[in-house]
């Protein structure tokens, strides 16, 4: 089979969106404000997990990778998410969305709060980025794709549904709205450019239905213990 033209393969990447956790039961309960405290609490809880995996999981993107001017653009992951001179970062933002929740930071950096399924489908996702091809690990981040939004519907719903919360704890959503947009343009201009060949392409495809799969389990585990319908 002919590869597809680079707009087809694009509209194919996007039409996975359709599976991105935006459309999970528990996001769409947190977003229609019908989630409980405990409900907001362990999302955020086990979520956690999630983003003081992702510097992780791009520091072994970034081991992997020959590329001196992918290393150069892929490194600001890791410092947006960890902190650098003055701007403390994603996880620190998280942890303060943890103390709006009524969370504290010991409970949540000890991970005790955690669910097995959610620290399995994580780590596949790190362990995946340590051992695919550089190329593929970059591939993987194509969720962003669809990211800008459900960080959209968070700050337009959260304040109006749930009141209880500090508004100064929704920092992280503000970020990375615009975040998620630059790093989705670096990543998926290099998919496009990298995944020439249909087989290559059809690859790429795999590859975000794996992420976007990790995206699901978390928010299936979270449903499980915290009693929402899946």
């Amino acid at each position: 089979m002919s590869a597809w033209s680079r707009e087809e393969f694009e509209a194919q990447l996007r039409q996975q969106g359709s599976a991105y956790h935006i459309h999970h039961p528990y996001n769409k309960l947190l977003n229609a404000g019908g989630a409980s405290r405990e409900q907001i609490q362990g999302w955020v809880a086990n979520r956690f997990y999630y983003q003081i995996s992702i510097p992780i999981k791009d520091a072994a993107i970034l081991s992997n990778c020959p590329d001196r001017a992918v290393r150069r653009n892929w490194v600001q992951r890791i410092l947006d998410h960890d902190g650098y001179g003055d701007d403390a970062g994603g996880i620190e933002s998280w942890l303060r969305l943890a103390e709006a929740v009524g969370l504290t930071r010991e409970s949540v950096e000890s991970l005790t709060l955690v669910l097995p399924g959610v620290r399995f489908a994580v780590d596949a996702y790190v362990n995946f980025a340590r051992r695919a091809p550089w190329q593929e690990a970059v591939c993987s981040s194509l969720t962003e794709l669809f990211a800008p939004e459900i960080h959209k519907q968070r700050l337009a719903n959260w304040p109006e549904h749930y009141p209880w919360i500090n508004p100064s704890g929704l920092h992280y959503f503000q970020s990375r709205v615009s975040l998620a947009r630059r790093d989705v343009e670096f990543g998926l201009g290099f998919t496009l450019d990298h995944f020439t060949t249909r087989a290559m392409q059809e690859r790429a495809l795999e590859i975000l239905k794996f992420k976007l799969d990790v995206l699901w389990q978390m928010s299936d585990a979270m449903a499980l213990r915290y009693g929402v319908a899946a």
